[in-house]
């Protein structure tokens, strides 16, 4: 059995998981497209079938969720993130530009930012398809951020824009009871902004249950 990160429990299947918690999952739209904006020259549109067009790579990795479960063995394909940023977004920057974060947004409104560094790692993704398949709804369709070194909250699903910036964001869940870790690296066991994550373990464990049932009722695959 391939070793977890500390704090991690290996679970059957791949979930539905998250702060959506009963509510379905957002309609895809019949022309999907992410856009490109912020510290740009211009925004940039670019349709799905033309990201398709891009280098494609297939990897298998395991997803962390920051409340302390694992699926493993997970086979994802898409285009490599480092590729995305290479050919569609630094034409798009103004010569002399220093980009240090990039938000990620969904179709369902929910935000993550990662520091550049982490986003350009060489297993990033954009993720189209799992295990063989199209991405379904429950995880992400048409297309989410897979960030295999980073828990589960950075990746985000349903992608549809990205925001590249000069300087962090503001941040809008600073005072959360559960203020999630800027970077989130999995195996520093970085879940909370404050709090080390030994100590938050058993909070976060408690929650798996009452939120794996709630995200169920709002599953496609039900």
């Amino acid at each position: 059995m391939a070793l977890l990160p500390p704090g991690q429990r290996a679970v059957d299947g791949f979930p539905r998981f998250g702060t959506h918690l009963h509510h379905p999952p957002p309609p895809v739209p019949e022309h999907p497209v992410i856009e490109v904006c912020g510290a740009v020259v211009e925004p940039v549109t670019i349709a799905l079938t033309e990201l398709a067009q891009l280098p494609r790579r297939e990897q298998k990795a395991d997803f962390h969720c920051v409340a302390g479960w694992s699926a493993t063995g997970l086979r994802w394909e898409g285009t490599p993130f480092r590729d995305f940023y290479r050919l569609v977004i630094e034409p798009a920057l103004a010569p002399g530009t220093t980009i240090t974060h990039l938000s990620f947004e969904g179709l369902d409104k929910f935000r993550s930012v990662v520091q550049l560094e982490d986003a350009l790692a060489d297993d990033v993704f954009l993720a189209d398809r799992l295990d063989g398949e199209p991405l379904d709804s429950d995880h992400g369709a048409p297309l989410r951020l897979v960030s295999p070194k980073q828990y589960g909250f950075v990746n985000t699903k349903h992608l549809c824009r990205i925001e590249v910036h000069t300087a962090a964001p503001p941040d809008p869940d600073k005072w959360s009871p559960l203020a999630s870790h800027a970077r989130a690296r999995v195996w520093a066991e970085e879940r909370h902004r404050y709090l080390p994550g030994r100590v938050v373990r058993p909070v976060y464990h408690a929650l798996i249950g009452p939120i794996r049932r709630l995200s169920a009722r709002g599953s496609t695959n039900r």
